[in-house]
Order: structure tokens, then C-alpha cells, then sequence
């Protein structure tokens, strides 16, 4: 006889493990199950993001950028010490303490709330249920009053690249070098290959990025693509636009990489090469052909505003379906969803979903770009403030990047803000949370901001939108 729950979340990670422990706390009976195993056999919960994702790259950035002020800066604030060096060896020790706690302490929270851990690959059927198959192949089936699908996303291969995860490496493969790589080969210049390209020039590689777009990060405002783009070339990154890589070959201990550019054919050699060119939605045996749930074109779950697949009583949520692969749009989905399970009105605006790439500089963002603004023939005004005139940035030594906010002409309500800079990342918020309140340009401006602080560059852009800026010279405003 199955076992039956008010609900069966298939995937532990952000997005399932929230919705697990939401529905829980509402008081449904709940079980997720997960794939995942440890090096000891036992279930991992966090998915990618925890175990090979957000958390691990985030930590091998932090150190790496500790390095790099330990090396390049300490002595401008008169701190003087020998060469620094890097452990590489410590940094990842480092660096898996860290996912272990984090997915450990998963793993109380569902013992507190009463989630149900199920270990296994779940298989949506028909009639809300879940067929597990275990490590060993047991096959068991769980019955649901709802159903969460939470499978996540993998790296998208290339076949010009084929990865062996030894010299030709995913986005798993990145985070663990035993080593500093002389030279890098990275295979697309987006959110993970400017991450993880960041923490290896950092400690001395050589990093080349083949980026097949005419544009870097064309999903971004423009202004604060170009200005990105001058920040990492600065930093020593090598990125090549409009490059199509042909072929990657390992030959004597080396990646022999073959792409073509506007003036023809090249090959070049690396002691590794990351393909990091996207992410697709983990769906391949995910659906019996019964279940009633349905795919788009490009392989993603169709799901409606409010999460719900053309299947009765399932629900999907995360990088399974439409919208960016973030995580904390997966795990506010998954609180929406688990919600509305319970019988609760919760909806979620997807226009106040803020991005963020942890390159130092960070760069941020929530809304609408220029570019779209001007595409969609929205009126609108621009308020730009630069890290360069920030006092406290000053002090710090953190002075590249600005602050840009983007405000409707005739209603002043903010509509995007955009930022790279120091602290972008959680500066960005104060913008999440304002347009979540349908503020204006002038409530930010109206606002007392702590000096010296860098989030006053938030103030100065939002006083700058009608040339009001009191730290830069004010441009002239469009009539």
C-alpha cells in the first residue's frame, strides 16, 4: 500500500525544500524526495545551488577575493606583509564545510517541521503520485494530495566540447580544482563563466573567455554591461565576444581549442577548459506520458502565474519552469505555492525579482532596463550616480561602478534600478523593496541615508533622476 501525503515535493533543492518546510509549517503531511547522495551513501538535501551551485562558487569567490586584497591593496592602507600565497588545498576544505553545514542544517529543519526525507529519483504519475526508485532500483510509490516539482537544472552541454571532468569541465567540475590552472579556457562569458573565470585569475590563471554573442551580458542594462565589461578586461579577464568554439580536444596534457572570430579560424591551448554556456531544466524522465503535466518547446514544465502545471493538483516551481534560474525565485515559488496549497491567496511579483552576478564588482539588478524601456516606448528619466564620488567607497579603496535608477516620466514610480559596484547585491534590495511599494524616485530622494555609507550612491541616483544630485554635477535634464 502507498503512502499518502497532503503533499509530495520531488527535489530538495531551494525551491522543493522551501515549499517542504512551508507546508509543513501550514500542517500538511509532506515528504520530498530527493536523488542526491552523499559520499557515505545517505540522502543530500540543497540541490545544485547548496551542494554545487550558489553556495560553494560564492565561497570560493569570498577567498579569492580576500587573496587578491591581501596581494594587491593591504599596502595602500599601510599594512604591510610578506607575499601572500594560496592554499588551495584549505581553500576548498573551506569551502565544503560550508556546503555541509548548510545542507546539514536542511536536513534538521526537516526533522523540526516534520518533513518526510524520501530518497530516490521521482517520476511524476498519473493520479498524483510519485514513483520513487531508490539507489538500489526499489521502486515505491507515493500517493499525494498535491504534488510540488522541484527538479531543478543542469549545465547544458556542447558537442564541440565534450566534458570529461578532468580537463574539460562543467560548472561542478570549476569548483574543484586541486589547483591553479596556468591557463584558462572558459566556454561562455555569462553569470558562471565571469564567476567562476573570476576566482581562478584571481589566483593567477590566465583566463580566456569564448563568448559566441556579439554583446556581454545583453540581459543586463547596457550602460552597466559596457561598464562591467571595461571593470573585468581591467581585472586581467581576456573576454572575446563573437568567438564560436568548434572543437576542444585534449592532447598531451593540454585543451586544444578550436573556435572561429570575424577574421577566421584559430586554435589555442589550456591546461583546462569550463564550458558554463547555460542551464536547462532537469526534465528528462521526470513525466510519465499520463501524468497530464506539459513541456514548452524548450523543455521547461508549463506552469501558470500562479504555478500551477495543466495537471490537477501539480504544481511546479524553480529552473523547471519560465523565468530566470534563480534561486530565491524558486524558493519564493515554492512558499506561493505551498500557500495556495493550504488555501491561502499568495501570489508573487515577478516584476521585483532582483539578479545578482558575485564577481567583485558585484553586479545588480531588479526591473526594467533602458533598453527595454525605450523598446517598449515607455517614457522614462535616468538618475546615474558613480562609486567614484562615494565617501565611504573612497575610504575603501572601492570606487569602480555606479548606481543607476530608472523612473517613469510622468508617474515618477521607479521601474529598474541597475548597479555594479561594491555591495551591489544587497544595495539593490533597498530598490526590491521600494518598487515592491510602488515608490517614486522622490520618496527615495525624501529619504534620510546613513553617512558615510555606500548606500547613499542609491540616494544620489535616485536625487539625480530630476538633476538633483548634490555630489556630482547634475546633467542636463531631457525635456
Amino acid at each position: 500500500m502507498a503512502d499518502k501525503y497532503d503533499v509530495v515535493v520531488v527535489g530538495a533543492g531551494p525551491g522543493g525544500y522551501v515549499a517542504a518546510i512551508k507546508a509543513a509549517q501550514l500542517g500538511l503531511s509532506t515528504a520530498c524526495v530527493e536523488e542526491w547522495l552523499d559520499d557515505d551513501g545517505k540522502i543530500r538535501l540543497g540541490g545544485t545551488c547548496l551542494n554545487v551551485g550558489c553556495i560553494p562558487s560564492k565561497a570560493l569567490l569570498d577567498s579569492s577575493q580576500k587573496f587578491v586584497e591581501a596581494r594587491d591593496h593591504f599596502a595602500l592602507h599601510g599594512i604591510g606583509i610578506n607575499k601572500p600565497t594560496m592554499d588551495v588545498a584549505a581553500m576548498q576544505a573551506r569551502k565544503q564545510k560550508i556546503v555541509d553545514q548548510l545542507t546539514g542544517g536542511i536536513t534538521g529543519l526537516f526533522k523540526h517541521n516534520g518533513v518526510t526525507a524520501v530518497q530516490g529519483r521521482g517520476k511524476v504519475l498519473a493520479g498524483c503520485k510519485v514513483e520513487v526508485t531508490d539507489k538500489d532500483g526499489k521502486v515505491s510509490v507515493l500517493e499525494a494530495g498535491n504534488i510540488v516539482i522541484a527538479a531543478g537544472s543542469e549545465p547544458v552541454p556542447i558537442p564541440p566540447a565534450p566534458v570529461d571532468n578532468d580537463y574539460i569541465v562543467d560548472s561542478t567540475g570549476a569548483l574543484e580544482f586541486t589547483e591553479v590552472p596556468g591557463r584558462l579556457g572558459v566556454i561562455g562569458a555569462g553569470v558562471i563563466g565571469l564567476e567562476l573565470g573570476s576566482v581562478w585569475a584571481r589566483l593567477g590563471s590566465e583566463v580566456v573567455m569564448l563568448e559566441a554573442l556579439d554583446e556581454l551580458l545583453p540581459m543586463m542594462d547596457a550602460q552597466i554591461a559596457k561598464e562591467s565589461g571595461k571593470i573585468f578586461r581591467k581585472q586581467g579577464l581576456d573576454i572575446r565576444l563573437s568567438t564560436r568554439v568548434t572543437g576542444a580536444e585534449v592532447k598531451d596534457g593540454k585543451v586544444e581549442v578550436k573556435f572561429t572570430t570575424a577574421d577566421g579560424e584559430h586554435v589555442e591551448l589550456f591546461d583546462k577548459l569550463i564550458v558554463s554556456v547555460g542551464r536547462r531544466p532537469r526534465t528528462e524522465d521526470l513525466l510519465a506520458t499520463d501524468s497530464g503535466v506539459t513541456l514548452d518547446e524548450r523543455g521547461f514544465i508549463y506552469v501558470n502565474d500562479y504555478c500551477a502545471t495543466e495537471a490537477p493538483h501539480v504544481y511546479a516551481v524553480g529552473d523547471v519552469v519560465r523565468g530566470p534560474m534563480l534561486a530565491h525565485k524558486g524558493m519564493e515559488e515554492g512558499v506561493m505555492v505551498a500557500e495556495r496549497i493550504a488555501g491561502k491567496p499568495a501570489q508573487l511579483n515577478y516584476d521585483c525579482i532582483p539578479s545578482v552576478i558575485y564577481t567583485h564588482p558585484e553586479v545588480a539588478a531588479v526591473g526594467k532596463t533602458e533598453q527595454e524601456l525605450k523598446s517598449d516606448g515607455t517614457a522614462y528619466k535616468a538618475g546615474v550616480f558613480p562609486f567614484a564620488a562615494s565617501g565611504r567607497a573612497l575610504a575603501a579603496n572601492d570606487t569602480d561602478g555606479m548606481v543607476k535608477i530608472l523612473a517613469d516620466a510622468e508617474t515618477d514610480r521607479v521601474l529598474g534600478c541597475h548597479i555594479v559596484g561594491p555591495s551591489a547585491a544587497d544595495l539593490v534590495q533597498q530598490i526590491v523593496i521600494a518598487m515592491e511599494f510602488g515608490s517614486s524616485s522622490e520618496d527615495l530622494a525624501l529619504t534620510v541615508f546613513g553617512h558615510p555609507t555606500l548606500s547613499e550612491a542609491v540616494h544620489e541616483a535616485a536625487l539625480a533622476v530630476h538633476g538633483h544630485a548634490i555630489h556630482i554635477a547634475n546633467r542636463k535634464q531631457r525635456k
